[in-house]
């Protein structure tokens, strides 16, 4: 690739990366159905042909923005690794449900499936479970291999992690802190039953999580 095709790949990059910017906002506040390309282009300030362009269709817009949406949710389970492991569960926990609040119309597509029973999106929230779950093995034991016990004991908390997550974001309430702390302890609690079953994945210390 030479340097003009290189300069020419780097502004597409970066103007797909604008509209998904501005759908995220836009589906934020709206839902899928009530926009349509138009609404969306005029938003954006582009000609609708440039969205059909990069994304094909509304659909794909969509996918796009999820797909977004989740490596960004991703990321931040995965940058706590410098931190001490007490702080990097607080600091993960507190970071997921912040995105959340953040991010709802997002948070709630990649939890629910999407618009109806979208099996795209629905493909979605089962990679980025995988993601959670390998993130989470890897901060607890040093490992990406789940024994099938910790599995699903990881599965079963995740699952707990959402249901609370979508019941704190319809209610506003208890305080975020709050929701934070009931679910580190019901981590610490996950994490010891675990060991229980699987020595080879042991927890930490009861005392400090």
């Amino acid at each position: 690739m030479n340097d003009s095709q290189q300069r020419g790949s780097e502004r597409a990059r970066a103007r797909r990366a604008e509209l998904i910017a501005v759908g995220r906002k836009l589906f934020a506040d709206t839902s899928y159905d009530a926009l349509s390309m138009d609404d969306i282009a005029r938003h954006a300030g582009v000609a609708k042909g440039l969205i059909y362009y990069y994304f094909s269709s509304k659909r794909g817009y969509y996918l796009a923005i999820i797909e977004d949406a989740v490596a960004e949710l991703v990321e931040r389970a995965r940058s706590t690794h410098a931190l001490p492991p007490v702080e990097r569960v607080h600091h993960t926990v507190d970071g997921y449900l912040r995105y959340a609040r953040h991010h709802q119309a997002a948070y709630r597509a990649i939890v629910t499936g999407g618009v109806g029973f979208d099996a795209d999106v629905i493909a979605i929230r089962d990679r980025v479970r995988e993601q959670l779950l390998t993130a989470m093995a890897r901060a607890a034991w040093g490992r990406t291999d789940l024994p099938p016990v910790a599995r699903t004991a990881l599965v079963g908390w995740l699952a707990a992690v959402e249901g609370m997550t979508l019941d704190w974001l319809t209610r506003s309430e208890p305080p975020r802190e709050v929701v934070c702390g009931l679910l580190v302890r019901a981590l610490g609690d996950t994490l010891r039953t675990i060991e229980e079953h699987e020595p080879t994945c042991p927890a930490p210390e009861r005392t400090r999580l």
